[in-house]
Formats: structure tokens, sequence, C-alpha cells
């Protein structure tokens, strides 16, 4: 695909990064020198200097026949322009990053008349994702399926954990009963499809699907249960912030926020009275010790320096607080926090890379069988999607054990009806089923790439 990318900063540089690896073809706007040529350096894409909201620069571009345009600068004016330019020159499908909440409560009309076809709002994502964390504290993190029927958890193997040191295949009765299945392992950064003599090891990031109340189960046996987050102390008030309390008051959890700038401190105390807001650096360890950091049951680092959330979240482990989730956008961080112990590190730039590598990929297979949806897994290492079994699909009704699938891709669960079911050999893939795939490698975009090539030779049909 032809892609247009307006704004080189950390969603934009993300975002060619993958693309690129995924062999479209793509170039990149932006008024500012430096990324261009941070970009054109690191990466096979076209840099082009100039305006995004300018017709001259779009068309020099290519957006009189480019496939998508994302406009991802640091203003929401200057995208929802770029959009509008970019479908009258002729873009196909043009995708916004708008953060303002005043903006985003009149999507639906902002979409019609600016023609936007999607909007993504990265402070949204991101909150989302780490609510989803303080509902689930035993997970590292957690990914939701067919509307919430199941769902994808990771965790840490620690020691004592009954799992460690023995193969799959060993596991209790009680546990290979449940409706969950161990679809991926990462050792190191080493990406593992586990069968059933895979030996799982302590300090494993193993990743477990299924029904949720199976998952919970699960956990309890495992003694890693914890009990549900009711105060939550917050360092930070920033978007992500804003948008994350305002979940956490649906929710009913207390909340106390720690923000240094006063102006912030009152916008935050007015938009969310029955929050407790402190005016301080939160980065103090002092302050955190006369607030009571013990007495909360999970801590959130949200400032706008991924060094400073990393630190303070190690000190709230070392603390003894149970469930700690970070922000920070630098993948290099993420290995050694986690080597520590910091396991919920999230990224908005890779949450909106991933919603966005959704759309490109439903935009490559518009024929073909539908992803619903896409998790990057593991670091980026691995995926998970959703895909609606189509007519076009290949091989319906055939066992799985007579099935040739590439190599590192798992069937993990296939959902028929209101039936949810964990695949065996002899399960197969029927039209209107909705099936959760774990790749290893990234770039599928059709359910029919989970086969192995069908080759054809002179004077033979084709041979599976």
């Amino acid at each position: 695909m032809d892609i247009i990318i307006v704004g080189n900063g950390k969603v934009g540089f993300s975002l060619a990064e993958q693309l690129v690896k995924e062999s479209h073809n793509v170039n990149v706007v932006d008024l500012r020198e430096d990324p261009l040529r941070r970009a054109g350096d690191l990466l096979d894409v076209m840099t082009i200097r100039g305006n995004g909201v300018s017709a001259v620069t779009l068309r020099e571009a290519g957006a009189d026949v480019a496939d998508l345009l994302i406009a991802a600068t640091s203003s929401d004016e200057v995208n929802m322009v770029c959009c509008l330019t970019a479908k009258s020159l002729g873009t196909k499908y043009t995708i916004a990053r708008i953060r303002n909440h005043e903006y985003t409560s009149s999507l639906a009309e902002l979409r019609r008349n600016l023609k936007i076809d999607m909007v993504i709002n990265p402070e949204s994502a991101t909150a989302v994702e780490i609510s989803r964390l303080l509902r689930f504290p035993a997970a590292a993190n957690i990914e939701t399926f067919c509307r919430g029927r199941v769902e994808l958890i990771g965790f840490r193997l620690q020691e004592g954990d009954f799992l460690a040191g023995k193969p799959l295949h060993a596991l209790s009765d009680q546990i290979k009963s449940m409706p969950l299945l161990f679809c991926a392992a990462d050792r190191g950064g080493e990406v593992y499809i586990p069968n059933g003599s895979f030996v799982p090891q302590v300090g494993d990031q193993m990743y477990l699907i299924g029904q949720p109340s199976a998952l919970d189960k699960f956990f309890i046996l495992l003694g890693r249960y914890s009990p549900k987050v009711k105060q939550v102390l917050l360092v930070g008030g920033g978007k992500i912030s804003l948008y994350l309390a305002h979940i956490l008051d649906k929710l009913g959890m207390r909340l106390k926020i720690i923000e240094r700038d006063p102006d912030s401190c009152r916008l935050i105390s007015e938009k969310f009275p029955r929050a407790m807001v402190i005016c301080g650096d939160g980065t103090d360890s002092e302050l955190l010790e006369s607030e009571n950091l013990t007495a909360y049951d999970a801590f959130v680092a949200l400032t706008d320096r991924d060094e400073d959330n990393l630190i303070i979240s190690l000190y709230a482990i070392q603390q003894g607080l149970h469930k700690v989730v970070a922000k920070c956008n630098r993948q290099n961080y993420t290995g050694i926090v986690r080597s520590l112990g910091l396991d919920s590190v999230i990224s908005p730039k890779f949450i909106t890379a991933s919603h966005i590598l959704h759309v490109v990929r439903g935009l490559q297979n518009s024929q073909g069988s539908v992803m619903n949806s896409l998790h990057r897994i593991a670091d980026g290492h691995a995926e998970a999607m959703e895909f609606t079994v189509g007519p076009s699909t290949r091989h319906l009704g055939v066992p799985l054990r007579d099935l040739h699938l590439r190599s590192g891709i798992l069937v993990a669960v296939i959902v028929r009806g209101k039936e949810i079911i964990i695949p065996e050999g002899s399960s197969c893939l029927m039209e209107n089923d909705l099936v959760i795939i774990i790749a290893r490698k990234s770039g599928l975009s059709d359910l029919n790439d989970i086969y192995e090539p069908e080759f054809s030779f002179p004077g033979t049909g084709n041979i599976e």
C-alpha cells in the first residue's frame, strides 16, 4: 500500500518503522529537518519537508494516489485539516490523531464534515489499557477478544509456581479440563509457541488465553489471585491521567493524584471532586511516604518523563505494592525494568501503532476474512488476532491435525455461537466462526495466511 504519515514524532516514527517492515511504501511529511533526517537514515522511507496542511506538500507526497494518510502531528487541528485536504486530493482512507476531549465528544460530526475515516486517541486508548490491568491485578498485561468473552493474559513465572520446571502435558487434570490454553511464552526476548513438551522456567513471561472465569480459577490455583483494586495512587496529571480518572471514577475506585503543576491540579479537582489531588513532586520519595504509599492497592506512574515513571515505579515495588503500572515509550528500557520486577509497562505509541496496523491489515484484506482485532504481545515479537471465518477461507471443515500451518502459528480459540472451543486435532473451522490466532511473526492480514503455501507443478494439481 502507498501510505503517507504526516508528523514524525514518537507515534509517527513507530508507525513508519512497522509499516516498512510489512513492505508498504511509506512517505513521511514533517516541517522539522532533524526528525526527517532520522527517519531517512534509519528507515526505507521517502521524506518530504513541508506543512502537511498544504495541498502542494501533500501532492508532492503522493496524496492524489495514496491508499492511506495518517495525520499524527502534535496539533489536533492540523491533523483534521490534513485529512480533509488529502481526501480532496484523492487519498482513499484517512486517520487523524485527535487528543482533545472537547473534539472527541463530537466525533461523528467531525468525521462526517472533515472526511476523516478513523480517529485515534492515544491517551484514551492508553487509559483503557491501564484500567484493564487495574481490574485484573494478577496480570502483567491483558487483551480482550470476542467482545470480552475471551481474554489473553500475560504473567511472569515466579519461584515456587507449580508450572515451573515441569512440561505442560504434566499439568493436573483439573487445569487441563479448564477452557484455557498456554498460547505463547517469552524467554529473554525469544518467543515460543508452546506444545505439551514445553517446560516453563522461572522468569518466563507466559501468555494464557481462555474464558475469563477459567482464568480467574487458574490464578486462584496459582496463588496469584489479588483482591480487587479499591484505592489507586496516580502520579502525573496529564491527558492520560484525566481519561483514566474518568474510567476509575465510574468503577468506584478511590483515587489520589499527585501533580506538580498548580493549574493542572485545579483542573483535575474541578473535573473529579471525589478524587484527592496533591500539588507536589510525585518523584520525591519523601512525599510518597508522607502520602502513605503502602496503603494503596495500586500505583500508576504517568508523568511526561519515561525515566521518572520507571524509577518511582521500581520504588513502589520495593515498598511492597503488588500492582504497579508505568508509562514508557522507550522500548529499550522495558527489558531492563522487567528484569527488576516491573512487568506492567504501557507504551502509548505502541498501543496507537497496534490500532492503526489493525486498520491497515483490514484495508489490505477487504475481500477476505475479516480481522476484528489485533494485539501485539511479547514486546511486539508476536501478535494475537481475531478473525471472522468467511466463505473464502480455505480448508473449512478439515480437522486441524490434517492442515499444514505455517511455523510459529497457533489456532488458539474458536468461538462458534455461544460455544468457546479450545481446539484439539479433531477441531475444524466453520464459516462464521470467530477464531483467535497467535503468530510468532507479524504480517498476517487474512486467515488464509496461516497455511503453508500451496505449490503447483507442471502437469499436476495443487499439492498441499
